[in-house]
């Protein structure tokens, strides 16, 4: 059974939660739940960066920040993916530190001490010294970051080309299978 989480913070990015939802939707045979928790402040970036606000198609299975009833919020939920994307420093230094003051830290928090797959997709740019450190501790607790650095090697012309190279390798780091460029062949 593969249950999948996807929490969308208020960086900049929604480009790469919205790619990720429309792709995971087109191999939706490949999981059995998915979820989507997304902050006040991601629904505002999302309507800025992308002029819309499709989000809200998710409605069925999306959850507020507040809403510590989702299922993921428990190990007994019985998600084994979490994916933040885009995941500000903020979310990150939280998790980091084992804060759980909202439903995406607490779901972090529960995949982390479930020894479940974490996937933190940074987006900000630089790093400071707290940023990378925080980065180190999500890793060493078992954690996987992602930093939302388009690759060029199939040579993408567009946003979303460009875009699609990370939420791709976000898919290929969850376990999933999705059509893409492959380097090599």
């Amino acid at each position: 059974m593969n249950k999948i989480v996807i929490a969308i913070t208020g960086a900049s990015g929604s480009i790469y939660a919205n790619l990720l939802l429309e792709k995971l939707l087109a191999i939706k045979d490949q999981w059995n739940e998915l979820s989507v928790v997304m902050t006040d402040n991601a629904k505002e970036v999302w309507h800025t960066e992308l002029g819309n606000k499709t989000y809200e198609k998710y409605s069925s299975h999306l959850f507020t920040t507040t809403n510590f009833s989702a299922p993921f919020a428990s190990g007994s939920g019985q998600y084994n993916t979490m994916i933040i994307i885009p995941c500000s420093m903020g979310t990150l230094g939280r998790i980091a530190s084992g804060i759980s003051n909202d439903l995406i830290t607490r779901a972090a928090d529960v995949i982390l001490k479930e020894r479940r797959k974490l996937i933190c997709v940074v987006r900000d740019t630089p790093y400071n010294l707290i940023h990378i450190r925080n980065m180190e501790t999500i890793t060493l607790a078992g954690g996987i970051i992602c930093p939302a650095s388009p690759s060029f090697y199939s040579k993408p012309t567009t946003f979303v080309e460009m875009a699609s190279t990370v939420v791709d390798r976000v898919i290929d780091l969850a376990g999933l299978s999705i059509n893409s460029f492959r380097w090599g062949k």
